[in-house]
């Protein structure tokens, strides 16, 4: 004779096909996106009381061998090319971004220290920045205008993307290596002050206590910011 099912089967059944049903839900999210997701984001469309990271965990060791890995990226999680074979899309990818040492150096100096202004970055750097070079940190996406600073002048303050993580593969700003590590990889040398010091770096979105709002009409780049 078959024994009978039991509550205690039934409930482990159930709890077996919510989360089989919350992998296929979140695989669909992540795959349909064009941005990483936050954990939180997914956790609102999978069946109750099935723990997300649990679901995250287990995509992240299936993808692990396949030519997609799941990756947490920028505070989120997004599907990427397994970095093996990043090779056979170099072809159909965009050309990657040139940036001068001058835009690395202050892509570097705002990652850091933002909230930053034009004239803190000028100080850091030891020499003047040209308009065009914050530009194109605009342009790429990697760098926002944050608000103004509550000083003479009030001049615009500027501070990293989710899209700047993204592209540099970084699931947190504070994933960004230290001064050691940046000096052993040749990215500051040069014309940066010798005193030059890296803090932890902070892009918390909301506004510091020296910041006011960008405000309807401002001008994004002037003699000022």
């Amino acid at each position: 004779m078959t024994e009978a099912a039991t509550p205690l089967s039934d409930e482990a059944d159930g709890a077996a096909e919510a989360f089989a049903q919350a992998m296929r839900v979140v695989e669909a999210l992540l795959f349909a996106s064009a941005q990483p997701l936050p954990a939180e984001e997914l956790a609102r469309s999978v069946p109750a009381g099935v723990a997300i990271g649990e679901v995250l965990a287990q995509l992240t060791a299936l993808y692990a061998p396949r030519g997609v890995n799941l990756r947490a990226v920028a505070g989120g999680y997004a599907f990427r090319t397994a970095p093996d074979l990043g090779y056979l899309l170099a072809a159909e990818a965009e050309p990657p971004r040139k940036l001068s040492r001058a835009a690395l150096e202050v892509l570097a100096i705002i990652a850091y220290h933002q909230p930053v202004t034009r004239a803190e970055i000028e100080e850091i750097r030891g020499v003047a920045t040209a308009k065009g070079t914050l530009d194109i940190l605009l342009e790429a996406g990697w760098v926002r205008l944050r608000g103004r600073r509550r000083s003479p002048g009030r001049p615009v303050t500027f501070g990293t993307t989710p899209g700047f993580l993204d592209h540099f593969g970084l699931e947190r700003i504070d994933d960004l290596p230290g001064l050691e590590e940046l000096k052993g990889s040749g990215f500051i040398e040069g014309r940066l002050t010798r005193d030059l010091t890296v803090p932890v770096p902070d892009d918390d979105p909301e506004l510091r206590a020296d910041e006011d709002p960008l405000g309807d009409l401002f001008t994004p780049l002037d003699e000022n910011g």
